[in-house]
């Protein structure tokens, strides 16, 4: 797999969207994560940048 350089987080009230994308933009990564296994998924990450958008049920 090639290196996450960015990881997009659509956050929700139980269930999150993340995408890791390389250097060049293409994605290498997708999955959907339970609310309670989201810091151990970014903690276990390289050091990347990690961009949030949250919808309307998201701050719940």
């Amino acid at each position: 797999m090639s290196e996450i350089i960015t990881v997009g987080l659509d956050l929700a009230q139980n269930v999150f969207q993340v995408h890791g994308a390389d250097g060049a933009g293409q994605p290498v990564l997708r999955k959907q994560l339970r609310r309670n296994r989201v810091l151990a998924f970014l903690s276990a990450l390289q050091p990347c940048v990690v961009e949030m958008e949250a919808c309307g049920g998201a701050h719940f």
